[in-house]
């Protein structure tokens, strides 16, 4: 399949963007924002994103073909781990899941259509109406597609136009699905713009950050900082910086009977996105006292990646990443030949996965691509002072507890800092409605205006 070239991201490589392009580009997509976007209804746009997500989900679609094809190529994503993550995406991106997610931060589903009240309001007299901005700009990580995706569907539903500039090499995605909505509705995609060029050239982030009204970006931190210091004063800012997760289990669920399953949700957290993402789990603490210890669950969880090595085979990994997990493995080999306190399993003939057991209960930063830690802890209180040093960068804790604590647990993760808790098995699965980083996805990008009767 040949796509027309609608992007700047469709132009042939030696076709590089320029500041002039970047601008004249800003300036056609501000145009038809005013002309074809802002007069479509919430629920008109609703019915486009969903209608986009069920095509994305045809075996038969010809994107969803060409972006298991290629994909590969640029993600190093294999294609059934693509095939697996894009799914667990576009099932999100319904119609009511959509609907539940401006009612969720904007308090009414005509929010962006209308001066419109809650209940609350009617008592006090008072309406309001939220507006988007006329240009957003994405800066998108290369490592993970869902993000940028989900960034540019929530700009559709605040009547943004919208220019999303890619890390270099990572804009097959998010151009594939600029080219499903322009597809639906070739005016909508006309509001659309994505480009790609490698990080840190000011000369096109400084033609783009002039015409923006506000810029979202995720990536490092010295990545968002850098962009947060470059930007003019008036751009609303949104930055996503590095985050790392962990999962907890509770001793009730370490018997011989659930133990195996527990293991099993938890390496499809590890497997999901070749644990790239910063929902993906570095550690997994385990209570000490229940019926398999944990150095227990880590054979149970070095079985379980392995299954899922047979059914979500691992991407290809660059020379440094293959390095980084080799010197790990090796470090830990010797560890564990003169300590009790550390053990480890690992893939036979490859690295695709390894698990390393070790007592000390400190916080372990993973080389990730798979390669996950289990320290045993008594209690939580245990596993927090361990993650102290992350404290305030830890995104998602994967809870596997009985319904009789896992309450108490949530919020004593709450308070201690984490932003989501969420079942084992579904750390690289949020719901849409998630408030990423502790923050209303939609809500962070709107302005209000109040009405007092």
């Amino acid at each position: 399949m040949t796509l027309p070239n609608y992007f700047l991201a469709d132009l042939p490589p030696e076709a590089q963007p320029t500041p002039s392009m970047v601008r004249e580009a800003c300036c056609a997509i501000r145009h038809n924002r005013a002309h074809y976007l802002l007069p479509w209804t919430t629920p008109a746009l609703i019915r486009l994103l969903s209608s986009v997500a069920e095509d994305w989900l045809d075996a038969a679609s010809p994107l969803r073909e060409m972006a298991l094809t290629e994909g590969p190529v640029g993600t190093r994503f294999s294609p059934r781990v693509l095939a697996t993550g894009l799914d667990a995406f576009f099932r999100q991106l319904t119609y009511d899941n959509l609907d539940a997610l401006i009612v969720q931060d904007l308090g009414h589903v005509e929010r962006l259509d209308a001066l419109v009240a809650s209940p609350a309001e009617q008592r006090n007299q008072r309406a309001a109406i939220a507006r988007g901005p006329v240009l957003l700009a994405h800066i998108t990580a290369g490592n993970l597609p869902a993000p940028a995706l989900l960034g540019m569907a929530l700009g559709l539903l605040t009547r943004s136009a919208q220019f999303v500039k890619c890390a270099r090499g990572a804009s097959l995605l998010p151009r594939l699905f600029a080219h499903s909505i322009y597809e639906v509705e070739p005016k909508i995609g006309a509001c659309l713009e994505v480009a790609e060029w490698p990080g840190g050239n000011t000369p096109l982030e400084e033609a783009l950050f002039a015409e923006a009204d506000c810029v979202t970006a995720t990536g490092t931190d010295e990545t968002v900082d850098d962009i947060r210091r470059r930007l003019p004063g008036h751009v609303r800012f949104l930055g996503y910086g590095h985050r790392v997760s962990f999962g907890y289990v509770a001793r009730e669920l370490l018997s011989r009977h659930s133990a195996p399953e527990v293991a099993a949700r938890a390496a499809v957290d590890v497997a999901a996105w070749d644990q790239l993402g910063c929902l993906s789990p570095h550690v997994f603490y385990v209570e000490r006292g229940g019926r398999v210890s944990p150095e227990g669950f880590a054979e149970m969880l070095a079985e379980a990646l392995g299954n899922q090595e047979r059914l979500l085979p691992r991407g290809d990994l660059s020379p440094e990443e293959a390095a980084a997990i080799a010197t790990r493995r090796a470090l830990y080999e010797v560890r564990a030949a003169h300590s009790p306190d550390t053990l480890q399993w690992c893939s036979p003939g490859s690295t695709a996965w390894t698990v390393v057991y070790d007592a000390d209960p400190e916080f372990q930063v993973s080389c990730l691509n798979r390669f996950i830690h289990v320290k045993g802890v008594q209690d939580l209180a245990g596993a927090l002072q361990g993650s102290e040093k992350v404290r305030g960068k830890v995104s998602t804790v994967g809870l596997a507890a009985p319904m009789s604590r896992a309450g108490n647990l949530a919020v004593e993760l709450a308070r201690w800092g984490a932003t989501r808790v969420c079942g084992l098995g579904q750390m690289q699965n949020p719901p849409l409605a998630w408030r990423h980083d502790g923050r209303p996805s939609l809500g962070d990008l709107v302005t209000w205006t109040d009405w007092e009767r």
